[in-house]
């Protein structure tokens, strides 16, 4: 006998993975001062193969306005500065021998925008992942019901609960994004 309880708990731990990585999205996108995790993850395409920059060279921030990237080989330099500029992160690399310097540029009201359109579609991202497993509970509930598994009743309360989930996900959806405007705003 299946119960909606169990389908509902099932799909909590896909939406504690939706909030993570909304969470890890949040701290790339950077404020007064830059962070290592910024770039760590962009994918760079070496010999073919689609690495993150984290395995290509060593990532320091010597100050707090700037990172330094010192690929553990020249030949991955280019590709490096490609990927960095390609990404979404709307910094300039320059080229220091046989480093790659970023530095971070004052916040302007342009770039504010940027970053609120960035968090506007991570946010709706999340959220589409956040109804996707409503919907993937939502079916096998009602399977088990088809199937005589679950009552009627059963059915509909499952229904109720697992709206409340899906609310109060978004809540927190909601949470860390408005936290991470207020951040951008000083």
């Amino acid at each position: 006998m299946k119960n909606y309880k169990e389908i509902i708990e099932k799909i909590k731990l896909e939406l504690e993975k939706a909030i993570i990585f909304l969470e890890r999205e949040l701290a790339k996108i950077r404020i007064g001062r830059i962070s290592i995790s910024l770039v760590e993850d962009i994918e760079v395409e070496c010999f073919g193969q689609k690495f993150p920059l984290k395995q290509l060279g060593a990532i320091s921030r010597p100050e707090p306005q700037k990172v330094l990237i010192q690929p553990w080989d020249n030949s991955y330099l280019e590709p490096i500065l490609k990927a960095i500029s390609q990404s979404d992160l709307g910094m300039a690399p320059i080229v220091d021998k046989n480093s790659i310097r970023i530095s971070l540029p004052p916040l302007s009201e342009e770039y504010r925008k940027d970053l609120f359109r960035i968090l506007s579609r991570k946010m709706e991202d999340t959220r589409r992942t956040i109804r996707h497993w409503r919907q993937v509970a939502w079916d096998e509930i009602q399977e088990g019901f088809k199937a005589g598994e679950i009552r009627e009743d059963d059915k509909y309360r499952g229904k109720d609960e697992l709206q409340e989930l899906v609310d109060e996900y978004n809540e927190k959806i909601r949470e860390l994004v408005e936290k991470k405007k207020k951040e951008i705003m000083e």
